[in-house]
C-alpha cells in the first residue's frame, strides 16, 4: 500500500502587486498631509508667543506715551528687542470724533516664518494740559 503525502497548500507571505500600491498611494497621501499639519502646527505656536510679546510692547507704548504726553507730537516709531526678535512700533494719534479726545493707536509688527505679522491697541486720551507758569510772591 502506497501512502500518499497529504497536499499542503503552501502560501508565501508576500504582498501582491495591487496591495503595494494602494499602500504606496496612501503613503504618498498621509505623509505630506502629517508634514504639512505639523508646519502649520509650528507657525501657529510661534506666531501666538510673539503675538503675546508685540501686545506687551503695544500696551508699555501705550502707557510711556500717555505717562510722558509726548503723543501729540506727531507720530513716533521705533523697535523693541526681546530675546533675539525685534518688534517695531508705530504709535499715531488722531482725534477722536466725540468730545475733545484724542485716539492712540500703538501697532507692532513682527515676522514669524518669514511671514509678517501686527497687533494693534488703541486707547483715548485727554490732549496735555497747557504749561502753566507760576509765580510767587
Amino acid at each position: 500500500m502506497k501512502l500518499s503525502r497529504p497536499i499542503r497548500n503552501r502560501r508565501r507571505a508576500a504582498f501582491t502587486l495591487a496591495e503595494v500600491l494602494a499602500a504606496l498611494l496612501f503613503l504618498a497621501i498621509v505623509i505630506p498631509t502629517a508634514v504639512e499639519a505639523v508646519r502649520v502646527s509650528s507657525l501657529a505656536g510661534e506666531v501666538a508667543a510673539r503675538k503675546g510679546v508685540a501686545a506687551r510692547v503695544a500696551d508699555r507704548v501705550l502707557n510711556e506715551s500717555l505717562v510722558l504726553t509726548n503723543w501729540s507730537s506727531g507720530q513716533q516709531s521705533g523697535t523693541v528687542t526681546e530675546g533675539t526678535l525685534d518688534f517695531q512700533w508705530k504709535l499715531t494719534s488722531q482725534a477722536w470724533p466725540q468730545d475733545s479726545l484724542e485716539q492712540l493707536t500703538a501697532v507692532v509688527t513682527y515676522s514669524a516664518q518669514g511671514r509678517q505679522y501686527s497687533v494693534t491697541l488703541s486707547t483715548l486720551a485727554n490732549f496735555p494740559p497747557p504749561a502753566t507758569t507760576s509765580t510767587t510772591q
